[in-house]
């Protein structure tokens, strides 16, 4: 399989799991899909997600001929990983909620998932947490405003960080020492979000974790161009667009799910 690795998510989050991978496998072709006509996720009806993000996935995954599929979104993951695994014969690989390392570094035994509220509510999550974090006291945040925080610093655009200290102001407030980011957007302002909460509660996610994953999954490095392209379903800024080619991404199209 010498297709690219196909990264998908709902907004600019996915770049953080996308940084993982291309840290484990440097030499592979990548395609980062983000459906930021639809962004956030987390305020989107079940059937609405589910549905739009298996036909742009299966759609765009042929299309490329893509050798894996990186689900980059914890809100995505929680519903749509079964049926792509039933519609597309490459591996699929999703987010999981670092629910389980988390309990296992926590000190004070109380920890925190900072997710959007269609994560925070799944059955999926508060599996992770009966199966992994028995023994731990969990608060769970659900926020939309704080992927919309994230959107616009990627888009080079100043963090609201009153904005901010309002979102985080509970969490700071409950005496956790572990917080786990659910949301693949969080990592990107995780530098703004350690400021708020202190040197006291530390911040965890998944990326390292999925891009072990992949690398597991590929089994060897493939040869290509490192050639990186952006495909997003909405109109990006200029900000935008010049941190993706800071990221190193050359190649940028804005497509619908029958192009």
């Amino acid at each position: 399989m010498s297709g690219p690795i196909l990264v998908f998510d709902s907004g600019i989050g996915g770049l953080s799991v996308l940084n993982e991978i291309r840290k484990q496998l440097p030499q592979h072709d990548y395609c980062f899909l983000f459906d930021n006509a639809r962004l956030p996720y987390g305020n989107l009806s079940e059937q609405e997600l589910i549905s739009g993000c298996v036909a742009l996935i299966t759609h765009h995954a042929r299309r490329l001929k893509a050798s894996i599929v990186v689900v980059a979104c914890n809100t995505a993951s929680t519903l749509v990983l079964p049926l792509l695994r039933q519609q597309l014969t490459i591996p699929i690989v999703g987010v999981v909620p670092a629910i389980k390392p988390a309990a296992m570094l926590s000190k004070k035994k109380h920890i925190g998932l900072l997710a959007t509220p269609g994560t925070v509510k799944r059955d999926y999550t508060q599996a992770l947490i009966n199966q992994f974090a028995g023994n731990c006291k969990v608060e769970l945040f659900g926020t939309s405003e704080l992927v919309l925080l994230a959107e616009q610093h990627v888009a080079q655009q100043p963090v609201d960080m009153n904005k901010l200290g309002e979102i985080l102001a509970p969490i700071a407030a409950s005496d956790i020492d572990v917080l786990v980011l659910g949301c693949t957007h969080f990592p990107m302002i995780a530098t703004e979000i350690s400021h708020y909460l202190g040197r006291g509660v530390t911040l965890l996610d998944s990326g390292e974790a999925v891009a072990k994953r992949v690398r597991f999954l590929l089994s060897k490095e493939n040869n290509g161009n490192k050639h990186l392209q952006a495909c997003y379903t909405k109109d990006i800024s200029q900000g935008l667009k010049a941190t993706l080619v800071d990221y190193g991404f050359s190649d940028f199209s804005l497509v619908t799910i029958t192009d």
